[in-house]
């Protein structure tokens, strides 16, 4: 499609850009990218731990999580991991690719979380696990403003539902909520802690997440991008925009980008 004008706003905010893993690490400002990459994961987890600890509800991928270590006396990080790596597999007929970001997503947010309960205690009064749940749901969203604005691929279960959207043809908000009501509605099953947090999660993480995601976006050359990417390339999408129905971002879930093309054809 044609390239659309260049515009000072443009110029001025961050953009994402959709990357195949090796463009993901040739594209330029990598220790800087890997960094933030790196705090934004350890952010996420820790937020998950403070849900938890917070006890007024989980988003829902996390009340899976937390049914399935009920279930099974493994620890939430372990599951988190685990899970991550099962729904890596439901890549392979997606025909998605893992980028460097989504291994590291696999591994460190189950690890962070672990860290996080050990670390982080329950408070008692309501005030202090109300002030907690909220604390947890912006740490959060800082957490994936960071490392979506890392450029270094998406989650486990970004991937699966972006992947979903790309071969089914359906809307990206049709399978996301499929996605979740049934994670959500499992992890109930399971004893998961459904609750207020849930609900405020909902409402909040896609509004914040994309406050923070121009602040966190790490400035890729498009220049160096067209010289390093092969043909076909991707679009642009700056990380002050609202994307639309089609796009909602969310902390598990990258911008699918819609509009410009980075090569100009």
């Amino acid at each position: 499609m044609p390239s659309l004008p260049r515009t000072s706003h443009r110029s001025a905010t961050p953009t994402l850009i959709r990357l195949t893993p090796g463009e993901q690490l040739r594209a330029g400002r990598l220790p800087q990218r890997l960094v933030r990459l790196m705090v934004g994961l350890t952010l996420y987890g820790t937020a998950m731990a403070m849900m938890v600890r917070a006890g007024l509800g989980l988003d829902p991928w996390d009340v899976l999580h937390i049914g399935i270590a009920d279930r099974t006396g493994l620890s939430m990080g372990t599951v988190v991991i685990v899970v991550g790596f099962a729904v890596l597999l439901l890549w392979i007929p997606l025909r998605q690719w893992p980028g460097l970001g989504t291994v590291a997503n696999a591994v460190w947010i189950g690890i962070a979380t672990d860290v996080g309960l050990r670390l982080i205690g329950e408070p008692d009064p309501l005030w202090a696990r109300i002030l907690l749940m909220i604390a947890a749901v912006v740490v959060n969203a800082v957490g994936g403003a960071l490392y979506i604005g890392s450029q270094l691929g998406p989650g486990p279960r970004d991937g699966l539902m972006t992947g979903l959207h790309a071969r089914t043809g359906l809307s990206l908000r049709l399978v996301r909520t499929s996605l979740e009501l049934t994670v959500l509605a499992a992890g109930w099953l399971l004893g998961g802690v459904v609750g207020v947090g849930t609900v405020l999660y909902a409402v909040l993480i896609g509004p914040l997440v994309q406050l923070f995601l121009p602040w966190c976006t790490v400035r890729l050359d498009p220049e160096r991008v067209r010289g390093v990417r092969s043909a076909g390339g991707g679009p642009l999408v700056d990380a002050g925009d609202d994307p639309g129905e089609d796009v909602g971002i969310s902390a598990r879930q990258h911008a699918v980008p819609q509009v410009e093309d980075v090569t100009g054809s």
